[in-house]
């Protein structure tokens, strides 16, 4: 439990953001589309009417009417399913377009495109010491999506970039905090409490990467193995605690038979065993329930104690 208190008091000190998504000023492209085309057609007749009467009047209002319908048409903009449009006007942040379409908003804006799709991003294999200062090598994967594309944009320099860091930084710390495996019963390990450390490592993640407008879907470990140096080791030390957990339960099975032998022949009166008759009936049993081979029998043609 030392280990998981640890973890618990480490919070990740985030810098609070400055920006959050919002809504610009939007509107479906297509009516724009036709405005603008009534605009254009209307100023070519007012530009041909003026040619047959002369007016100079009219020559101003044909230009303005086909440059109000060419400053329309520079608002339109195609935004693509699973991707937003983050528009910026001389550099201020107006607001995220996220329906899909032909869409129409303030002209001459930037406007930035910005993946929303759920991706995936897998660590290198690290190489760390758990908390027992045993070399081991980890991998995870993570699943994520931009949930916030102004903190994605305006926060950090490179999202992407930051996501891969911060989950690799994330690794290495539930690793380095965590024995690969559990010596004392409610500890837990990497190896054997995996649901609960993945919930760790999805927990900090998430923390993380906030701050940049990211969510985090899911997270895995890929790889959890001891460092190659220490792995036959590592192994020979498994298999031993594996064959006295074995022993272990064979013990407790061969007492608990050899128990209920003696209550039975004790309550039905089968045979009547003074106390050194006793001890050598357990120990031949022990002997023959814990033994690994085969045991020859001595048959005994004499009497009881003979």
């Amino acid at each position: 439990m030392v280990a998981m208190e640890k973890l618990d008091e480490v919070a990740v000190d985030m810098p609070a953001p400055q920006v959050s998504e919002r809504r610009p000023l939007e509107a479906s492209g297509w009516p724009i589309v036709g405005l603008a085309l009534l605009l254009t057609a209307a100023g070519v007749a007012v530009l041909i009417a003026q040619g047959e009467q002369g007016s100079p009047a009219l020559i101003g209002v044909g230009v303005a009417l086909i440059f109000v319908a060419v400053l329309l048409l520079s608002g339109l903009m195609a935004v693509a399913p699973g991707q937003a449009r983050v528009v910026q006007l001389l550099g201020r942040y107006l607001g995220t377009v996220r329906t899909d379409g032909l869409r129409w908003t303030i002209p001459f804006t930037q406007r930035r495109t910005i993946s929303t799709r759920i991706r995936n991003h897998e660590t290198d294999i690290a190489k760390v010491n758990d908390i027992d200062g045993n070399p081991i090598e980890m991998a995870a994967v993570v699943v994520w999506q931009v949930e916030d594309t102004a903190k994605a944009l305006f926060e950090v320099d490179d999202f992407v970039e930051f996501v891969a860091i911060q989950t690799e930084t994330a690794v290495r710390h539930i690793a380095g905090n965590y024995p690969y495996d559990s010596h004392d019963d409610g500890q837990l390990s990497l190896r054997d409490n995996a649901d609960e450390i993945t919930a760790k490592l999805s927990a900090e993640i998430a923390a993380r990467v906030a701050s940049a407008g990211v969510r985090v879907i899911e997270s895995r470990i890929t790889r959890l193995a001891y460092a190659p140096e220490i792995a036959q080791a590592m192994l020979r030390r498994q298999q031993a605690s594996a064959i006295v957990a074995a022993r272990r339960q064979i013990v407790e099975g061969a007492v608990g038979m050899v128990e209920a032998a003696l209550h039975r022949l004790d309550a039905a009166d089968v045979v009547d065993l003074d106390d050194e008759r006793k001890a050598t009936m357990v120990s031949n049993l022990l002997v023959v329930l814990c033994g690994d081979k085969d045991v020859q029998p001595v048959v005994n043609t004499g009497s009881l104690y003979q």
